[in-house]
Formats: C-alpha cells, sequence, structure tokens
C-alpha cells in the first residue's frame, strides 16, 4: 500500500473522523469487543478518548461505564486508562494490566476468566449477551472494503461479526507488509451444523487473508500513527536457564527413547522469561525442522525462525518486546511466510492441538505435591491474570508440562505447596512438573508417587523437608489414602504467608 492513507475504500474514508467523536458512538452501560491480544494490535487513540469521557462523566455525577470484552491483555492505552477512569463494569477474557488487577481484587471490577478458546463460541451462542460495538485496529482496508488485520487476530472476527456497529482504527505504525501473514477461517459454526476443521498441518492455511465487514455497521475510522506497547524481556536468570536445561534434556531423551520425532512435535509456549530461555535453548540443540502452533510469536521463537531451526510458526498475535518488534518492523516481508496469525479460536481450539500432537508448555504460580496447577490466584484469592490458553492446551496436549522457579519472594513463598489454594489445571492435565530443581515425570503415576516425585525433583531444598513431613503425617492421619489430605493443615502455609510474609516456620 502506498500514501499518506491507507484506506483505500472511497465510501469507507469518508468516515474518517476523529477519536473524540468516534468515543461518542459508544453509549454507557453497553458492551464493547476490543481487539487486542498480548499487547499487540489493540485500539490506542479511541480507548484513551473514551476514558477522557468517563473522567468528565464522573466529574459531573454521571457515572459511565462498559463491559469490555477482548482477545486477552492489551496495552495501557486501553486497559489502564479505562481502569483508571472506572469504566470498567465487566472484563473478560484476561486481564495482566495492574491497574484493572488492583481494581478486579478490591471488588471494584467484575471480571470473568474465560479460557481463550470458549469466547468467540460462547459469544455466538449468545450466553454472554449482546455485543454493541467492536472497536478494532487494523493495518489497512482495501479498495473492496476488506479489512487487513493487525499485529494480533485474537476474537476480532467474532467482534466484526456479531457488533451492531464498527468502529475502525487503521494503524500506520503497523508495517503494510503484515498484510498476507493472517489467516481468517470463515468455516465455524454452532451445533448441529459444525464440520471438523480442515488443518492437519500447522502451516496450512484454510482462510482467507483479510476481515469481511458489512460497510453499513462501520459508523466510524480513526487513523492512528502509534506503536503497540509490550514490555521488554529481562535475560534469563540462572533459575530460567536451569529450566530451560532440564527441559531440553527431556526432550533429548523422549527422542532417544521414540516417543517423540526427531523434529519434536509443534511447540507451544506461553508468555515470560522461563518460557523464552527454553525457546532461546532450542537453537543449540539437536532439533531442527521445528514447528510452533500457539498463542503467541514471543522473543525466544523470532531467534527460532532467524536460527533456521524453526521452520514456521502460527500464533494469533506477537508478544515481543520493543526491540524484537522493531526487528520484525524493519523486516517484516522476510518474517511474513513463515509466520502465520489466526484467530484465537483456531490457534486454542482443542480439537487442532488434539490433533496436531502440540508440546504444551506454560507457567504456574504453584503446584501441589499431586501436580493440580493454580496458574492465576495468589494465596488463592488474588487474581494475578488469567487461565489465559493454557487450559486450551494442556488439556490436550501430547505433553502438557508446567514450569516455575520453585520459589518465589526471595524464599518467602515455596512454588511447591502441600495442596493448591487455587486449582486451573487438575492433576489429569499435568504431565510434566520443571523447576530449576529438576523434572518430575508424572505420566502414569499414581498421587503418592506423583508426591514423592514432585518433592525430590522440584521442591527447594528450604521447603522440601516440610513437604516431606506433611506427606509422611497425612499418610497416617488422612480420612482417605487414595491422595492423602490434612484438611486442617492443606493450606495452612499459604496462612502463614499471609499472616507473616512468608511460608517458612
Amino acid at each position: 500500500m502506498s500514501g499518506s492513507s491507507r484506506i483505500l475504500n472511497e465510501a469507507l474514508r469518508a468516515k474518517v473522523t476523529s477519536a473524540e467523536h468516534a468515543a461518542g458512538l459508544i453509549a454507557s452501560g453497553g458492551t464493547v469487543g476490543m481487539s487486542g491480544f498480548t499487547g499487540s494490535g489493540y485500539p490506542k487513540a479511541v480507548p484513551l478518548a473514551l476514558a477522557a469521557r468517563m473522567e468528565r462523566e464522573r466529574a459531573a455525577g454521571n457515572p459511565f461505564r462498559l463491559k469490555v470484552w477482548t482477545g486477552a491483555s492489551t496495552g495501557p492505552e486501553l486497559d489502564g486508562a479505562l481502569a483508571r477512569a472506572d469504566g470498567i463494569e465487566l472484563r473478560l477474557p484476561y486481564n495482566s494490566d495492574p491497574v484493572a488487577r488492583e481494581k478486579i481484587n478490591a471488588g471494584k471490577m467484575d471480571y470473568l476468566d474465560m479460557h481463550l478458546s470458549q469466547v468467540a463460541p460462547m459469544a455466538w451462542q449468545g450466553f454472554l449477551g449482546p455485543l454493541d460495538t467492536a472497536l478494532v485496529e487494523v493495518t489497512g482496508i482495501r479498495a473492496d472494503g476488506s479489512l487487513i488485520p493487525s499485529s494480533s487476530v485474537g476474537n476480532n472476527k467474532t467482534w466484526l461479526d456479531r457488533a451492531d456497529k464498527v468502529i475502525l482504527e487503521v494503524n500506520r505504525w503497523q508495517n503494510p507488509a503484515l498484510e498476507g501473514m493472517h489467516d481468517i477461517y470463515y468455516g465455524t459454526a454452532l451445533p448441529p451444523n459444525r464440520v471438523p476443521i480442515p488443518l492437519v498441518r500447522p502451516d496450512d492455511r484454510i482462510g482467507e487473508p483479510c476481515f469481511r465487514c458489512d460497510p453499513d455497521r462501520i459508523v466510524a475510522i480513526v487513523e492512528t500513527d502509534t506503536p503497540d506497547r509490550n514490555a521488554p524481556f529481562t535475560p534469563p536468570d540462572e533459575t530460567a536457564l536451569a529450566i530451560a536445561g532440564h527441559l531440553l534434556e527431556f526432550f533429548r531423551h523422549e527422542v532417544a527413547s521414540g516417543r517423540l520425532p526427531a523434529s519434536l512435535l509443534p511447540l507451544q509456549s506461553g508468555v515470560g522469561n522461563v518460557a523464552n530461555a527454553v525457546l532461546t535453548g532450542l537453537i543449540d540443540g539437536p532439533f531442527e525442522n521445528l514447528t510452533a502452533y500457539t498463542e503467541v510469536i514471543q522473543d525466544g521463537m523470532l531467534d527460532l525462525l532467524a536460527s533456521g531451526r524453526l521452520r514456521m510458526a502460527s500464533a494469533t498475535a506477537f508478544s515481543l518486546s520493543p526491540d524484537a518488534a522493531e526487528r520484525v518492523n524493519a523486516d517484516m516481508a522476510r518474517f511474513r511466510d513463515r509466520m502465520i496469525l489466526r484467530p484465537q479460536e483456531i490457534s486454542n481450539h482443542p480439537e487442532l492441538i488434539r490433533r496436531l500432537g502440540c508440546l504444551a508448555m506454560n507457567g504456574l504460580i504453584e503446584a501441589d505435591i499431586y501436580g493440580n496447577v493454580n496458574s492465576t490466584h495468589v494465596m488463592g484469592s488474588r487474581i494475578q491474570n488469567g487461565i489465559g490458553g493454557s487450559g486450551d492446551f494442556a488439556r490436550n496436549a501430547y505433553v502438557s508440562i508446567f514450569m516455575t522457579p520453585s520459589t518465589a519472594k526471595g524464599g518467602k513463598i515455596s512454588a511447591i505447596v502441600p495442596f493448591a489454594s487455587h486449582v486451573d489445571h487438575i492433576a489429569q492435565d499435568v504431565q510434566i512438573l520443571v523447576t530449576e530443581q529438576g523434572l518430575a515425570d508424572l505420566r502414569g503415576l499414581s498421587p503418592k508417587h506423583r508426591a514423592r516425585l514432585i518433592i525430590e525433583r522440584c521442591a527447594h531444598p528450604d521447603y522440601r523437608g516440610a513437604l516431606a513431613d506433611y506427606f509422611e503425617r497425612a499418610q497416617r492421619g488422612s480420612y482417605g489414602l487414595q491422595t492423602p489430605m490434612l484438611p486442617a493443615e492443606a493450606l495452612s502455609w499459604h496462612q502463614r504467608f499471609i499472616e507473616t510474609g512468608s511460608m517458612l516456620m
């Protein structure tokens, strides 16, 4: 595309307006489906104008609040701005903004934490209620009126299809070479009309490069030139490198044992420094011709692509540090043919994850000695971010892996506890547990055997003795011995931290 405007459709060019005017088209009490996934491809100008309007209305004694749906987390111009203006009544399906998190944990904002694969289907089923407005960032508009997606796809297709009215932000900062990277599948349907999704390899293309949208429902278009905002990743420390080393050795062992092919299976990786350390470690490993079928393309995956070890990556969004985002933008044409961005109902679809045999690698807050995993709540009640897509992948993966440092807060919190204070992933969905201390392969083990292995391999030495003592006493005093537990003591570590600031006795 060339020229100062990326809106090539004349009729739609006539709908270009200011962010303030567009924000004025959104009514208080409504529901807005906004683009955005892990700080990529979210609207920047209209949410800021909305927040300013909310502040004015609140000062005048007229509270202005909205229900906000997205793909996943967004950026400070959206979640942060609207939360500071006390303008979000309900948020779904994922949040990582610190201001919004504070409001949620203070009980001032309702939050519906959802499996990411379920959002679009539930919106179509009508379970979430009506969608009044779609507010979606795109890279450009073609002459035929089709919309070129941005740096994330998320739930945008569903928002554009379902909303009564549509507001677009056309962001010139996004590289025009994004055009052609996306694969927007229009073949999903509700029961009883569902059919199998025709994707059998991560690099299959089954859809279209652009969004369709009825131009009559587009009520405003705002042109912007604003970067995505993602926090930089810190270099991997010794703990992250140790976790990566254990996991890479596990992959080598599985290949040698004939349980994985030499090129492994499609990789899925959650976001974070540990996940990046694992991906970066694969560069020097023995595995070639790798593929990824995942939620996000992050820095480590970009390095893998550049190294030639990773042949291609399929995701729903970028989650890149500022430096990596600049690198991709500068060389988008080279990366474009090796990356595919899809709607999250496809990138996270259980049918496809199971069919492709993904190797799922995700983080956690805590795990108990039986392998139940808490990935969302600190001390059982304080939400951190959300479950995201970890549940979509963990339950359906070929191998389900969870990774974490064995302690947090300078050793005052143990990531391995007698019983998880909140359970997002039941023990049946957790096959491999890894900390810097070691790796526990839990496949085929009964609860008591799991407990012994997790304590031995994964717990920090400062807590290992106390965990072993609890487990031995639970075997003597438990009501039942299938999964020995002392209910009065199982959450005492969490209570001790709440009261004293440390789980250590």
